[in-house]
């Protein structure tokens, strides 16, 4: 069943459907092998644990909803103050989640004064180039979620396509590179609409995380040495492991910073990190990034190869820790300690003009 949204004629709106599942699979199997947003759990997936939980779970979220609905009252508009950032930190709910990301990041503000901006890019000359480049990863995105599936109906690889080739034409200097199929895919997934996923697109890659996909990836590469400077002072023991080892940043953290830790860290968790990273900013990518560290530097302190560091990393978003996203949340406002927003500048300048250098 399914039940319409806008109309085609209107727009981008997608339908909200229940979720596919395989095909010949009793209701009970349905339910349990798809997660709610698509997504096909593991073989090994404990459901058990996953139960107990969610039953904890759902509770604090029906809380929360009843919350945001009083604060929010229909509004569009969202505030910047202490209770709304207290708010953001424990968790938007599915339902207001869209509202409250393109609120919160300029991304509806940017719609309502480009009225037509997104369609017109569609409906606009295309570079065969970037249609290949786009193409050429459709089938790469979610493999594991049914409905970007080709026999999935409606397929989200069409909403998927045209956000990514009118972002490509509306930022030319970025275009389409890698990881940005997976941001825009997750867009779709909780929007359910195709042009607030584009401006959500535009708010990520434009303001909050700029040259991070630029073909030189210079924002990139800087926070990555920046969590370096960060991690020395404070998991020194594991920044001396990093050194003893030779581990370059790159090798362990690049897929944490590019995919925003989608498909590092469980769909919920990474849902929590992107309610904050939308009101908060890019900070905190930093505070994950060192609370994942610390919880496992005994184990990374304890590698004795460069491939036994990279192992180690590998764990850390692993387990238990990372899948109470709700106390993982509370974790990442303590564990790493103060982090200022006046410090990471402070180390990007330093870390970018390291960069520079030694590319000249």
């Amino acid at each position: 069943m399914e039940k319409e949204g806008k109309n085609k004629a209107n727009g981008s709106r997608l339908p909200q459907v229940f979720l596919n599942s395989p095909s010949g699979s009793s209701a009970r199997e349905r339910v349990n092998s798809v997660d709610p947003y698509g997504f096909e759990r593991s073989k090994d997936f404990d459901y058990e644990s996953y139960e107990e939980l969610m039953s904890e779970y759902l509770a604090v979220l029906t809380r929360r909803s009843i919350k945001w609905s009083k604060l929010l009252k229909g509004r569009r508009k969202v505030e910047k103050n202490l209770k709304m950032k207290r708010y953001v930190r424990k968790g938007v709910p599915n339902e207001h989640r869209g509202q409250v990301w393109m609120a919160a990041c300029g991304a509806q503000e940017r719609l309502d004064k480009n009225p037509g901006y997104y369609h017109s890019l569609l409906d606009g000359q295309h570079d065969p180039k970037l249609l290949e480049t786009i193409r050429t990863d459709l089938n790469r995105t979610f493999p594991d979620n049914v409905q970007f599936r080709k026999s999935s109906e409606p397929c989200l690889q069409k909403a998927l396509y045209d956000v990514l080739l009118a972002y490509g034409h509306h930022n030319p200097a970025i275009g389409y590179c890698q990881g940005m199929n997976f941001i825009a895919g997750y867009l779709i997934i909780i929007t359910k609409d195709e042009e607030k996923s584009f401006w959500l697109m535009d708010a990520l890659l434009g303001r909050i995380l700029p040259d991070y996909y630029t073909p030189a990836m210079l924002g990139l590469k800087t926070d990555q040495e920046v969590l370096g400077e960060l991690v020395r002072t404070k998991a020194p023991g594991v920044w001396q492991a990093m050194g003893e080892h030779n581990v370059m940043w790159t090798l362990v953290v690049s897929r944490w910073f590019i995919c925003l830790y989608i498909d590092v860290l469980p769909v919920e968790t990474v849902l929590r990190i992107w309610d904050c990273l939308f009101y908060e900013g890019s900070k905190i990518l930093f505070r994950v990034a060192l609370t994942l560290i610390r919880h496992s530097q005994a184990g990374i302190q304890l590698a004795q190869s460069l491939p036994d560091v990279c192992d180690a990393f590998k764990q850390t978003t692993r387990g238990p820790f990372v899948e109470d996203c709700h106390a993982f949340m509370q974790k990442i406002f303590t564990e790493p300690g103060g982090l200022s927003m006046a410090t990471i500048t402070k180390l990007r300048e330093t870390c970018r003009a390291r960069i520079i250098a030694e590319g000249s």
